[in-house]
């Protein structure tokens, strides 16, 4: 196994079609953005790519099929590279690393470009798009009723009843997330907000209200992966893959996420994410307690406070004593989306594991400005998606 760097890392600035940041701008030139910037930030030029790793949209045109990769590489230049195009939903840009990673650690390739990017039609996340009864998950909204909004408000309430968490809590997760995205030049908000702001802000579903939920939004993010020995020819100072994992829903997941399993005898929640997570720990090496700060999928304030906990990374039930006390700022013991994570940035589904690539690069750089993890050295990234995917991803410097 080859060890592999991260060479250079790119990124769209995050917004919606029509406004001043995105405007009418489709997938592929959002992507060729994020591409350039990487290319330039590695120093190499698009020949010297040997592949290309990248995460599939189902709702950005181009040619449909989610052949986004092949979109990209007609843009820049048809060089007969091969292209691998993946598609996981929200974990999509995390598999799509994995794969790159994967080749240049198995000694396929020394350097891949890793890229996703998404154009995102309005409203909620929807699923096939369609009443499709071969859908499982258009099956569980219509027959559960529950829709994502709603799922996450139910792990919510769940966490109120074991903990005592309040809704000011969870809003103090937003007000720590737009801080942060205040010096953060590629996300969508950046203004910070108050905690009687949010808490003014209408129920989507009780208790998360809008501004706990992230929107949906377009973007994209790109990374250049190289081998360590490549590295040298361009940098002193490379920033370290020590790990990525892939991991999927285990079978006795009882959530809402599925029609039928068994009930487990204890809480079980998002099984695919922590055994994404813990696969990186043990392929690593690295324990929860050598974790810098974390990039994780705050879908809603939830996230924020639970997977810490499930992970390891603090005890169940501290979460909230931890945000209080400003430990998970960007200067705090434990540091949590310093980037402002996806409430701050919106989600635009393909691009969210090559965005916490990104930002994981930058911080283990120390090039995130007001934002900065002072010294950090190992940074975690966490994806999950549709269909119980999940991945993981350390960086060290």
């Amino acid at each position: 196994m080859q060890e592999v760097v991260v060479l250079g890392v790119g990124m769209h600035r995050f917004g919606k079609t029509g406004d001043a940041i995105v405007g009418e701008k489709s997938v592929t030139e959002l992507c060729r953005h994020a591409v350039d910037m990487a290319l330039k930030d590695a120093g190499v030029s698009w020949k010297q790519v040997q592949a290309v790793s990248a995460a599939s949209s189902r709702f950005s045109g181009g040619k449909g099929w989610g052949l986004n990769g092949n979109d990209i590489v007609e843009d820049l230049g048809c060089t007969g590279i091969p292209v691998y195009n993946l598609s996981a939903g929200c974990a999509a840009g995390g598999n799509a690393f994995n794969i790159g990673y994967s080749l240049v650690a198995g000694g396929i390739h020394d350097l891949v470009l890793v890229v996703g990017g998404e154009v995102m039609p309005k409203g909620m996340i929807q699923t096939s798009g369609v009443e499709d009864a071969n859908d499982p998950e258009y099956l569980r909204q219509r027959c559960v009723g529950m829709p994502g909004p709603s799922f996450w408000a139910t792990l919510a309430r769940r966490r109120m009843f074991d903990y005592g968490t309040t809704e000011a809590q969870m809003a103090q997760v937003t007000v720590k997330a737009r801080k942060c995205s205040e010096s953060n030049p590629f996300a969508r908000f950046q203004k910070a907000v108050s905690l009687d702001e949010v808490l003014a802000s209408p129920y989507v579903s009780n208790p998360l209200r809008l501004f706990e939920i992230c929107p949906v939004s377009n973007g994209a993010a790109a990374a250049v992966i190289c081998s360590k020995s490549m590295a040298r020819r361009f940098t002193s100072k490379p920033v370290t893959v020590a790990t990525s994992a892939v991991a999927t829903i285990g079978f006795d997941d009882a959530l809402p996420r599925s029609l039928a399993g068994p009930v487990p005898s204890g809480p079980s929640f998002h099984t695919e994410a922590k055994a994404a997570v813990m696969r990186a720990f043990e392929t690593s090496g690295i324990g929860p307690r050598d974790i810098s700060f974390t990039e994780l999928q705050d879908n809603t304030c939830y996230y924020e406070l639970a997977f810490p906990e499930e992970w390891g990374l603090c005890e169940p039930g501290e979460a909230e004593r931890l945000l209080e006390a400003g430990e998970t700022t960007p200067t705090g013991k434990m540091p949590i989306n310093p980037s402002g994570g996806f409430v701050s940035f919106g989600e635009a589904t393909t691009a969210m594991g090559v965005f916490q690539i990104a930002e994981l690069t930058w911080q283990l750089r120390g090039q995130s400005g007001g934002r900065q993890v002072p010294d950090a050295k190992v940074g975690l990234a966490q994806t999950n998606g549709l269909g119980g995917n999940a991945t993981a991803a350390i960086l060290k410097r």
